[in-house]
């Protein structure tokens, strides 16, 4: 069976290569980017932050499976995969690992601006003992936007930190509340109030059409000032001249993002002008999640060569 991979060879911590050392059996090839425009000759197709669209499909004249290595699919055009009967495939986060590989990468990012890490490296320059001064999380609040498996990771990661915690997420539910030990969890109609009254505002939701830049110029007004943004979701989710407003101003004091409107992002933008700590989209690039991801993605190609049924659908 042909498996196209897309993205680079490298990409992913070169995970790429793993799968063809353990499936030999396979032709393993990498698209090289992420802008993919033909499915022709492909059984498998593994698009990693690659778009797969309805134009895309039609393209595909032997394709027996979408296999995402992870769990976001909203870059796959589900609905026309469903109309022409292609199985799509996806790594549930609590099943890999990666819901905490990147809850840890959350609590790194938060530590980091709150201790002013990016001037740390110029206080050593000039020689300076005790500065800057930064904050503690101890009595801050943290407001959690979606709580699914990595929201609850988040929650979990930071529950040794003395912070108050509330959240977000599609419906009410007291039960998970208290399991978690947050002060409440509501349904979205409750964000503003969630934003007005959070230090930390960690963003775990996928980008869809709902959530597309559901943080704009107007949401950035509705933050506590001086509060602080994570994204570890989906870069969709942030409009991205909105925020680098927002830090310019001082309104937000600083943000921590994995992900990015365009990925990989252009090193020279304004926005890494602000206090931001960036990571290139590494909050499941560890040794757990990459360990985890890979056996459910190795399991399910040899599933789908023995005709039997593939793990994880979603559609």
């Amino acid at each position: 069976m042909n498996v196209l991979f897309g993205a680079p060879e490298d990409a992913w911590g070169g995970i790429f290569y793993r799968y063809q050392e353990a499936l030999p059996e396979f032709n393993w090839q990498a698209l090289g980017h992420y802008d993919l425009k033909s499915l022709k000759g492909v059984d498998i197709f593994i698009p990693t932050m690659t778009r797969v669209t309805k134009e895309v499909l039609a393209t595909a004249d032997q394709l027996k499976l979408i296999q995402q290595v992870g769990a976001g699919l909203e870059g796959v055009d589900l609905a026309a995969a469903q109309e022409l009967n292609i199985p799509v495939a996806n790594v549930p986060t609590a099943d890999s690992g990666n819901a905490d590989s990147v809850a840890e990468l959350a609590v790194f990012m938060m530590l980091c601006l709150v201790r002013r890490f990016k001037e740390i490296p110029q206080a050593i320059a000039e020689q300076q003992l005790g500065a800057p001064c930064g904050q503690t999380l101890r009595g801050h609040t943290v407001g959690l936007v979606g709580f699914g498996g990595l929201g609850q990771a988040v929650a979990r990661c930071l529950s040794g930190f003395g912070m108050q915690m509330v959240a977000v997420k599609r419906t009410e539910d007291q039960k998970l509340a208290e399991q978690f030990s947050l002060n409440w969890c509501r349904s979205m109609d409750s964000l503003d109030e969630l934003l007005a009254i959070s230090d930390h505002v960690v963003l775990t939701l996928p980008d869809s059409a709902q959530t597309h830049h559901l943080f704009d110029e107007a949401k950035f007004k509705k933050f506590k000032p001086g509060a602080f943004v994570i994204n570890l979701g989906r870069g969709g989710l942030i409009d991205t001249n909105a925020l680098v407003d927002a830090l310019h101003s001082g309104h937000l004091a600083g943000a921590g993002l994995d992900v990015f409107e365009q990925e990989p992002p252009e090193p020279n933008q304004p926005l890494f002008l602000e206090n931001v700590i960036a990571t290139p989209h590494i909050g499941g690039v560890t040794d757990l999640s990459q360990q985890g991801i890979f056996d459910a993605v190795t399991a399910n190609l040899k599933r789908l060569a023995t005709e039997q049924p593939v793990l994880y659908r979603a559609v």
